[in-house]
C-alpha cells in the first residue's frame, strides 16, 4: 500500500482499497470456480453471494456510480452510491467506500465520518477495519477544518490509534496520527510517529521523504503542503518534490493547445533566464496527449527547463487542477505558498521573495546552485 495515496493536498479522491475485501463485499459476481477434486475439502468452496449482489438493479446502479465517480460526476455518483448502500442494507463495503469518496469530494465531513464508522463495522478483515479507521481519522480531521476543536483532534487521534492497533505498520495511520499530534502540540510524539511511518514506507514511495522531513521538523506538518510525487522528466531524470534540498519550486501546468498558456510562454522563458543559477527549480507539466507534437513544441520554443507530460492526469488530479495555465510556488521547506490561475499572475514577484527567504534559511544549500537545479 503506497502512502502517497493517503497524503492529501486537500483529500484525495479515491480512498485506499480495503485489501482483504472479497467479491461479496464489492457486490460483484466472482468468476465461476474451477471444479474441485472429489477429495478437496468443503472449506475451499467459493462463498455464496448475498442476495443484494445478485440483484440486477443493484449491479446496474453500482456500475453507474463507479463510472460517474471515475468521470468526476460527484453529485450523481453520491446519489447512486446512496441507493446501492440502501439496497445492500449497508453491508456492501465497496458501496460505502464509494459513498465516502463522494462525501469527501463534496466536503460533507460529518457524513463521511458516519460512513467510515459504518465501514469499520462492516469490514470483515483486520486490514479492512484498519483502512476504514484511517478513513475515519481523515474525515474527522477534515471536519475540524483550519481551527479544529481539541475534542475533534482527540477523536481523530483515537481513530488513527485504532488503525495502528489493528495494523501496527500502517504507514497511513502513522502519518495521519503524526499530523494530528503536531496540531495537538505533542511534537515529540509526532516526531516518533513520523519516524515510524518513514520506516514502514518503501524507499520507492515518494512520500517517504515527506515523512522523513516531518520527522526532522514536525512543525512543518502544520503547513499546507503540496502533494508528494516523483515523476520522470523528458530528459530521463527523476524529479521528487521532497528531494529539492532547500530550493524553491515553481510548477507550471500548461498545454501546447492552450491559448493563454502560449501567451504566458515568453514570461516563463524570461523567468527561466532571469533566475538561472539561483536556487529555483521550474517544472512544466503538460496536458498534451500527442507526445511528438509536445516534443516538437519544446524544441521549437527552446523550453530548456524540466519538462513532464502528464498523459494520465494523475499529477494534475493530485493537485486538483481543472484549468490551465495554473501555477504553484513552493518554498524551500516544501510549503505551498501560492496558487495562481490564468495569465497575468505575478509569478516573478513571488519567486523573488521566496528565493530571498531560501538564501537566508539555507545558505549552505543554496550557495553555488547552478543549472542542475532545473534551468
Amino acid at each position: 500500500m503506497s502512502l502517497t495515496r493517503f497524503l492529501p493536498f486537500v483529500f484525495f479522491l479515491g480512498s485506499v482499497a480495503l485489501s482483504a475485501q472479497t467479491a461479496v463485499d464489492a457486490g460483484a459476481v466472482p468468476p465461476a470456480p474451477a471444479k474441485a477434486a472429489a477429495s478437496a475439502p468443503a472449506a475451499t468452496a467459493a462463498p455464496a453471494l448475498p442476495v443484494y449482489a445478485q440483484d440486477p438493479k443493484f449491479l446496474d446502479i453500482l456500475r453507474k456510480a463507479k463510472a460517474e465517480l471515475a468521470h468526476r460526476q460527484i453529485l450523481q455518483a453520491n446519489e447512486d452510491y446512496k441507493k446501492v448502500v440502501k439496497l445492500s442494507g449497508g453491508q456492501c463495503a465497496a458501496c460505502l467506500m464509494g459513498l465516502y469518496d463522494t462525501q469527501v469530494a463534496m466536503g460533507e465531513w460529518k457524513d463521511a465520518v458516519a460512513t467510515a464508522t459504518t465501514l469499520v463495522q462492516v469490514s470483515p478483515s483486520v486490514d479492512g477495519k484498519a483502512a476504514a479507521q484511517v478513513m475515519r481519522g481523515q474525515a474527522l480531521v477534515g471536519q475540524g477544518g483550519e481551527k479544529p476543536k481539541p475534542a475533534q483532534l482527540a477523536a481523530a487521534h483515537e481513530a488513527f490509534q485504532a488503525a495502528i492497533a489493528l495494523e501496527p505498520k500502517s504507514a497511513a495511520a502513522l502519518y495521519g496520527d503524526g499530523r494530528v499530534l503536531a496540531r495537538m502540540n505533542r511534537m515529540d510524539e509526532a516526531k516518533t510517529s513520523f519516524e515510524q511511518c518513514a520506516a514502514c514506507v518503501s524507499p520507492k514511495d515518494p512520500a517517504r521523504l515527506r515523512a522523513q522531513h516531518f520527522a526532522a521538523d514536525p512543525e512543518l506538518s502544520l503547513h499546507k503542503m503540496a502533494p508528494p510525487f516523483e515523476v520522470t522528466s523528458l530528459d530521463g531524470a527523476k524529479f521528487n518534490l521532497d528531494a529539492m534540498g532547500g530550493r524553491v519550486v515553481l510548477i507550471d501546468f500548461w498545454a501546447t493547445w492552450c491559448g493563454p498558456c502560449n501567451e504566458e510562454l515568453p514570461h516563463m522563458k524570461k523567468i527561466a533566464k532571469e533566475f538561472a543559477g539561483q536556487p529555483l527549480v521550474i517544472l512544466s507539466v503538460s496536458w498534451d496527449a500527442d507526445e511528438a507534437k509536445w516534443k516538437q513544441f519544446l524544441v521549437k520554443n527552446e523550453m530548456t527547463w524540466v519538462q513532464y507530460r502528464d498523459a494520465d492526469h494523475k499529477l494534475s488530479d493530485a493537485f486538483g487542477i481543472n484549468a490551465i495555465p495554473h501555477y504553484f510556488t513552493i518554498d524551500s521547506d516544501g510549503v505551498l505558498t501560492a496558487e495562481m490561475v490564468g495569465s497575468g499572475s505575478d509569478v516573478e514577484g513571488r519567486l523573488k521573495k521566496l528565493l530571498a527567504k531560501a538564501r537566508e534559511a539555507h545558505p549552505a544549500t543554496t550557495s553555488g546552485v547552478a543549472s542542475a537545479a532545473g534551468q
